[in-house]
C-alpha cells in the first residue's frame, strides 16, 4: 500500500508542470468559451494521474515479468530462426496494440483519405516486428549495435531521396508512436530476457539495451515504402483535406467505448501470446502465474483510465492552444510565444509519460543512475524538440534541414559512447513519444500548420508535410542527450575508481 501511495505521489508531483501550463494558457491567456471544457480538462488531468499510477503499479508485477520470461524461454528453442520468428511476431502484436498508433493513423486519414487507417497501422507494426527480430538476431550473434544502427540509418537517409515530401515527417512520427506504454515495457523486458539467457548474468550486459532503438528504425522505412506505393497507385500524391479535430467524437460513452476497445486490443493479445509459452516452456509455479495474472488488473484499469482521460480531457487542448495563438486577430508577436509554450509542454509531458518512468526504473536497477536524472535529461531534450518543431512549422522549413544534422551528431557520438549508453540513447528516442505526447503535441502542431496554411494561401506547404514532425524531433534529441549523460556518468565513475 505504501509503495502504491509513493507511486501516486510521485506521479502527481511530476505532472504539476503540465497542469501549470494548461491553467496559465487556458485560464489566464486564452480562457475557454465553453465552461464545460474546464470540467473536461480537470477530469483529464485527474485521470492521467490515477491511470498512470495504476498502470505503473501493475506493470512491475505483470507485463515486465511476462516479457522477460518469454525472452528467456526463446533461447530454449535453440534455433536462431525461431528466436527471430517469435521476435517478429511479438514485436508486431505488441505494436499494433499501441493506442497512439491508431491516433496517428486517424489523424493522417483525416487529412488524406487515401491513407487507410488499418493498413497504415499494419505497415508500421510490420516495421517494428521485422526490426525486433533483427535486434534479437544481433543479441544471439553478438553483433555490434553501432554497426546495426549505422546501417539502418544509412538506409533511411538513402531511401528518403525517393519518398514523397508528405511522408517524410509522417514516417519519423510513426516511429515515435509505435513504441509506447505497452510495447516499450514488453519489448524492453523481452530483450533483457534474451540477453540474460545468453549472457547468464541476469540481463546486466552492455547489450541489454538497444532493442527499442533498433526497432524504432523499422516503421520509418516501411512508411517510406507505403508513401512511394501510394504515389505510384494514384499517379501522384492525392489531394489533402482540412485538419479538423472538432470533428472527433466528444460524447462520453463513445470515448469510453473507444478507450475500452483500445485497452482490450493492447492487453488481450499479450496474454494470449504468454499462455502457450507458460504451459510449454516457462512452466512457472501456480502462485507466480496467479500473481502475474492478478497484476494485469491494475494495468488494465490504469490504461483504460489513462486513455479515456487523454481522449476526453487533453486531446482537444493541444489543438485549442495552437488555434488561439495563431488567430489572425492576435498581435504579430503573439504566435512567437508558442515555441516557449512548446518547451514547457515538452518537459511536462515527458515527466508524465509512463514509458519514460519504466526506462528510468530499468536504468536505476542496472547501474544506479537515479531515475529522476534520466527523466530530467529526457524532459529537457524533449522541450527543445517541441521548440524546434514549432519554429520549423511557423517558418515552413523542410524537416530534413533539422533531422539530418541531428542524426549525424547522434551517430558520430556512438564512437565515443559506451555500448550500454548507445543502446540506452536509441531506446530513449523510441520511448518518449507515448500516448500523451501524441494526444497533446501532435494536435498542437497540426493546428499551427493549419493556421499557417490558411495565412499563406496557395504558397503554403501542405499540412501533411508541415504539420507532422513533432514526434520526429522528440525521437532524435534524446539520442544526443542520453549519450551526453553517459559520457558524464562514465567520466565521474572513472574519477571515483581512481580515487
Amino acid at each position: 500500500m505504501k509503495k502504491s501511495l509513493n507511486v501516486l505521489y510521485e506521479t502527481f508531483i511530476t505532472s504539476l508542470p503540465l497542469l501549470a501550463v494548461m491553467l496559465i494558457v487556458c485560464v489566464f491567456v486564452a480562457p475557454f468559451q465553453n465552461r464545460f471544457d474546464y470540467v473536461r480538462l480537470g477530469v483529464g488531468y485527474a485521470g492521467v494521474i490515477v491511470g498512470q499510477s495504476l498502470f505503473l503499479i501493475g506493470l512491475e508485477k505483470s507485463v515486465l515479468p511476462i516479457g522477460k520470461e518469454i525472452g528467456a524461454s526463446l533461447i530454449k528453442l535453440k534455433k536462431t530462426v525461431f528466436v527471430i520468428f517469435f521476435g517478429v511476431l511479438f514485436g508486431f502484436f505488441a505494436t499494433v496494440a499501441e493506442p497512439a498508433m491508431w491516433v496517428l493513423a486517424r489523424q493522417t486519414n483525416m487529412i488524406v483519405e487515401a491513407v487507410h487507417v488499418t493498413i497504415f497501422v499494419i505497415v508500421m507494426g510490420a516495421g517494428i516486428g521485422i526490426c525486433v527480430g533483427l535486434a534479437l538476431y544481433r543479441l544471439v550473434k553478438d553483433i555490434s549495435i553501432r554497426v546495426i544502427l549505422f546501417a539502418l540509418y544509412a538506409a533511411i537517409f538513402l531511401t528518403v531521396i525517393f519518398v514523397p515530401d508528405q511522408f517524410i515527417a509522417l514516417a519519423f512520427d510513426g516511429s515515435g508512436v509505435t513504441t509506447g506504454d505497452i510495447s516499450v515495457p514488453f519489448v524492453l523486458a523481452l530483450g533483457l530476457g534474451v540477453s540474460s539467457a545468453i549472457r547468464k548474468n541476469s540481463g546486466t550486459s552492455d547489450d541489454s539495451f538497444g532493442i527499442i532503438g533498433i526497432a524504432s528504425a523499422g516503421p520509418i522505412i516501411t512508411v517510406f515504402i507505403y508513401g512511394i506505393v501510394i504515389r505510384i497507385m494514384h499517379g501522384g500524391m492525392p489531394a489533402e483535406g482540412t485538419y479538423d479535430p472538432g470533428a472527433l467524437p466528444t460524447n462520453i460513452s463513445i470515448i469510453f467505448s473507444r478507450s475500452l476497445s483500445d485497452t482490450l486490443i493492447a492487453l488481450v493479445p499479450l496474454i494470449i501470446a504468454f499462455l502457450p509459452f507458460q504451459f510449454l516452456l516457462i512452466k512457472m509455479k501456480k502462485t507466480e502465474f496467479r500473481h502475474i495474472m492478478l497484476g494485469m488488473l491494475p494495468v488494465f484499469a490504469g490504461l483504460l483510465i489513462f486513455l479515456f482521460a487523454i481522449d476526453f480531457g487533453f486531446a482537444f487542448a493541444g489543438g485549442y492552444i495552437g488555434e488561439v495563438f495563431m488567430a489572425p486577430y492576435r498581435p504579430n508577436w503573439f504566435p512567437w510565444v508558442l515555441p516557449f509554450i512548446g518547451f514547457i509542454l515538452g518537459v511536462a509531458i515527458t515527466l508524465t509519460e509512463p514509458a519514460v518512468t519504466v526506462l528510468g526504473d530499468q536504468l536505476q536497477k542496472m547501474i544506479g543512475i537515479k531515475r529522476m536524472s534520466t527523466r530530467m535529461f529526457l524532459a529537457i531534450s524533449i522541450g527543445f524538440s517541441a521548440t524546434l518543431a514549432i519554429v520549423k512549422i511557423m517558418l515552413e522549413i523542410n524537416i530534413l534541414w533539422f533531422l539530418v544534422p541531428l542524426y549525424i551528431v547522434a551517430l558520430v557520438m556512438m564512437k565515443f559512447s559506451s555500448k550500454l549508453f548507445v543502446g540506452l540513447a536509441f531506446d530513449s528516442g523510441g520511448v518518449v513519444g507515448g500516448a500523451l505526447s501524441s494526444a497533446v503535441l501532435t494536435p498542437l502542431t497540426l493546428g499551427i500548420a493549419q493556421a499557417v496554411a490558411t495565412a499563406s494561401g496557395e504558397n503554403a506547404q501542405s499540412i501533411l508535410t508541415n504539420g507532422f514532425g513533432i514526434l520526429a524531433f522528440i525521437s532524435v534529441t534524446p539520442l544526443i542527450a542520453i549519450q551526453v549523460m553517459g559520457m558524464v556518468y562514465t567520466k565521474n565513475r572513472d574519477i571515483i575508481c581512481k580515487k
